[in-house]
C-alpha cells in the first residue's frame, strides 16, 4: 500500500501558462521526490504596469509519502 501527499504550487512565465506550469513542475522535482501528477487548478494573469503580462498556473501535485509506518 502507498500514501501519497497533495500539495499547491504555483509556477508563472512572461510567455504561456503552460510554460508557467513547466517552470513550477521543474523546480518542485528539484525539491520533492517521487513526484506523480500534477493537476492544473487554475491559470490567471497578472497584468502588472504597463504592456507586462504573467501568465500564472496554480498545480495540485502530488508524490509519494515517505513518513513511519
Amino acid at each position: 500500500m502507498s500514501v501519497y501527499k497533495v500539495i499547491e504550487i504555483i509556477g508563472t512565465s512572461n510567455d504561456s501558462w503552460e510554460d508557467a506550469a513547466m517552470t513550477a513542475v521543474k523546480r518542485a522535482r528539484e525539491t520533492v521526490r517521487d513526484l506523480r501528477v500534477a493537476e492544473v487548478v487554475e491559470q490567471d494573469l497578472d497584468m502588472g504596469d504597463g504592456d507586462v503580462v504573467t501568465y500564472r498556473t496554480k498545480l495540485r501535485v502530488s508524490f509519494k509519502f515517505e513518513g513511519d509506518q
